[in-house]
């Protein structure tokens, strides 16, 4: 797992966040439907101040967005009417069309006269429902404002047509209010329509060159931080390492947490009542912050649908005493699809562990069919294991990416064939299960689905691997690769005598990154989804020690990786229904849904009993896919445990915007960083730092400089000094079917009362 440098802890805490209710989102009715259908009355005494209210929120929030609370998007096909809006806007075909038939219709009461004299202005009108910004125009962009029911006109614009068509207006909208104040009066009509801000109103608001120059492309800050939206899809999560689906087509998540307990979450968001699967009593896991021990991996064979079958990475502890890691197959019960069958398992692969850092943990298959495991170094600094260590030793599966073939099993009796073109079959010092080595601590890797109309890039296999003291660094793996530790780290020697004797041939990185940016880096995915197009090609990835978010962009002229920042929750980009302005800090792990859609796991508090982490998923608020593409229908399952719907905790954009102004403002991203604060547990005042000791349990090795990690949430004062209970290793750990624990942990570990005075949590450094 990430290795957080197990420094000090100072100053880390939790804090309560209010609850928003469930909010309903519904599509506002179109132009020309009447005040009465849409709840809103324009009685002219109060018009003036209702829309001085409704353009100050408009001011602040102006960005493309539909009348449907979304994004633009390309129209999939030519519009027939609206042809401004053809190449990229809020109309799809059916839109169009609606707004041709209803011009027709207001058409067919003027003379060819008036036709001509007029025809233009009502176009223009209505078609405003298809503009990248008709959201702003008819101030729909906060669902809670009323919707306006004529677009938002340039006075100059508004008072030609008045002097013209002001006969049109009836017939523009049914809002009797409208008509009796506003069809003599042009002053009250032009400022009925007024927009506060001069750029966004019609036209000027397509002729802004500012505006429309970048108009459906990633927005970028002005230091080039990509402005990038969340949503909140799950909470209360202990440090949540993974994600995965099981390409059943029932779009289901599976979502691990690092004490051994997986959930399911449904495609509504609810969460099943019972786990997937426990074996908490099993997975050898502490409370100390950072501990990389645990539930580390789970991946569903390619044939799941027919087979149900699942494989496991976890660390536990042998009869004699010695931490292992334990790789397993197990089956989904036959009584019921949400739930493991934990009698059912096959270990496949066990490794001795020398240190208890440094365990990798990823299970994933590759196109090809075969499972491709990902290994640690064997953890301590400078992996001294040997003479060469064991990244650079082939006949140890340390440090390695390990491919094998779990559908058969081998002659010498291994519960797996090792496949025909693995790299290493021929050398008889190596052992054949070895796919890459030179790895130090692969922590999240992901298989490139490749592009969705062209298929480039498929089946490459993305890495992180996590430096010693200098770099980070993402790799692309390729069979029989070295990548260079112990080396090089990064694209740099880290033992200068073994880097003048290493093989030229080593792999080297295609990012990597110092100190002054971030401190362990954790794997994302290449973003192959349906819902943001712009973001298609993009390697989306983070650091877990400062919650920085990054992306690469391969420039495919030269094959090399251009890096550029993340920024979330920037106020005007993401005033979207559902988009939430901060995420915790410590970044654990990536993942992508059934459809491709790309999301992450991060924690306030990474411990591995804290209930404070989350899972949130990524939107492009610039452009989105058209409306219908990405629909998919879910295959039912059935149910036996009761679902649990999704509850909030951090407080949407929107929800921020809409408080007194007497409250505090939201915080803003960082364009340098790319972190915003992190939203932390309703329940976090029950949460005192504490200081946690082990017996008997293996301490990996410390460093050479100790660092503090502080948390980003609001801090609180705790008041009492707590004891948590020691760890103890007494007994051996039983197979899935038992049910007794080899380690005797404390019940309450986050206790109600925390010490008087601000503690320190010393843990010992892993790398």
């Amino acid at each position: 797992m990430n290795e957080p440098y197990h420094e000090e802890v100072e100053d880390f805490h939790t804090s309560d966040l209010k609850k928003p209710p469930v909010e309903k989102v519904n599509v506002w009715p179109r132009t020309g439907r009447s005040s009465s259908s849409s709840g809103v009355s324009f009685s002219c005494p109060y018009v003036c101040l209702c829309l001085s209210l409704l353009c100050q929120i408009g001011s602040l929030l102006g960005h493309p967005q539909c009348l449907d609370y979304g994004p633009p998007f390309q129209p999939p096909f030519h519009l027939e009417f609206c042809t401004a809006y053809e190449n990229f806007g809020c109309c799809d075909q059916e839109k169009d069309n609606s707004i041709a038939a209803k011009y027709w219709e207001i058409m067919d009461h003027f003379d060819p006269q008036r036709h001509k004299l007029c025809g233009t202005y009502i176009k223009d009108i209505l078609c405003q429902e298809c503009s990248p910004y008709a959201a702003h125009l008819y101030d729909a962009e906060n669902p809670q404002t009323p919707l306006r029911n004529l677009p938002g006109l340039c006075f100059d614009y508004c008072s030609e047509f008045h002097f013209n068509c002001r006969s049109a207006i009836g017939l523009l909208t049914a809002d009797k209010h409208i008509q009796e104040c506003c069809e003599t009066n042009k002053t009250r009509f032009c400022n009925l329509l007024n927009v506060h801000d001069k750029d966004y109103c019609f036209p000027n608001v397509l002729k802004n060159i500012a505006l429309n120059r970048n108009l459906g492309s990633v927005v970028e800050d002005r230091k080039g931080c990509l402005q990038l939206c969340l949503t909140e899809v799950a909470n209360g999560l202990r440090n949540p390492v993974l994600m995965v689906h099981a390409n059943d087509h029932t779009h289901r998540m599976f979502v691990a947490e690092q004490v051994g307990v997986i959930w399911v979450y449904l495609p509504d968001g609810s969460r099943l009542e019972e786990p997937f699967l426990d074996i908490k009593t099993i997975v050898l896991a502490t409370p100390w912050i950072g501990d990389e021990r645990g539930f580390l991996g789970m991946a569903f064979h390619p044939k799941y649908k027919y087979n149900g079958k699942f494989y496991i990475y976890y660390s536990y502890m042998d009869k004699k005493q010695v931490e292992k890691i334990r790789i397993s197959e197990l089956k989904v019960s036959a009584s019921d699809v949400n739930k493991a069958d934990p009698h059912s398992e096959r270990n496949l692969l066990e490794l001795e562990e020398p240190a208890a850092n440094h365990n990798g943990g990823q299970l994933l298959f590759g196109v090809d069919g075969y499972m491709y495991l990902f290994t640690g170094d064997g953890g301590k600094a400078g992996d001294p294991f040997g003479k060469f260590g064991n990244a650079q030793n082939k006949s140890t599966l340390l440090g390695k990416v390990l491919r094998i073939d779990v559908d058969g099993k081998s002659p010498d009796g291994k519960p797996y064939l090792i496949p025909p073109d693995n790299p290493f079959m021929s050398d008889p010092k190596a052992r054949p299960e070895v796919y890459a080595y030179g790895v130090r601590n692969m922590w999240r890797c992901a298989v490139d689905r490749g592009d969705p109309v062209t298929r480039k890039g498929r089946g490459r296999l993305f890495c992180g691997d996590v430096g010693q003291n200098r770099f980070e660094e993402i790799d692309i793996i390729v069979k029989g690769g070295n990548y260079g530790w112990r080396a090089k780290e990064g694209f740099e020697c880290y033992d200068t005598k073994l880097c003048r004797n290493s093989s030229l041939d080593d792999i080297l990185p295609i990012f990597a990154y110092g100190r002054n940016v971030g401190k362990s880096v954790t794997g994302g995915y290449v973003y192959r989804g349906c819902e943001s197009p712009n973001l298609n090609g993009l390697y989306i990835f983070g650091d877990f020690m400062n919650g920085r978010l990054m992306a690469l962009q391969e420039d495919e002229k030269t094959n090399r990786w251009k890096k550029q920042d993340i920024c979330i929750g920037n106020t005007k980009a993401c005033a979207f229904p559902g988009m939430i302005s901060s995420y915790s800090k410590f970044i654990i792990s990536f993942a992508e849904d059934e459809a491709g859609e790309l999301y992450f796991m991060s924690t306030s508090y990474p411990s591995a009993y804290a209930p404070h982490g989350s899972l949130y998923k990524f939107a492009d608020p610039a452009r989105r896919a058209p409306p219908g593409k990405c629909k998919y229908k879910p295959v039912p399952v059935k149910t036996k445990s009761k679902r649990i719907p999704f509850a909030p905790r951090a407080k949407t954009i929107l929800e921020l915007l809409n408080e007194p102004s007497t409250s505090q403002p939201p915080e803003k991203s960082s364009s340098s960083r790319g972190v915003t604060r992190t939203v932390s547990s309703k329940k976090a005042k029950k949460t005192p730092p504490t200081k946690i000791k082990a017996s008997g349990v293996k301490p990996a090795s410390s460093g050479k400089k100790k660092q503090k990690i502080k948390a980003t949430a609001r801090h609180y004062k705790p008041k009492q000094k707590v004891k948590v209970t020691k760890v103890s290793k007494t007994r051996p750990v039983p197979s899935l079917t038992k049910r007794n624990s080899r380690l005797t942990r404390t019940k309450k570990l986050l206790p109600k009362k925390g010490a008087g005075t601000k503690k320190k949590l010393v843990e010992k450094r892993v790398d």
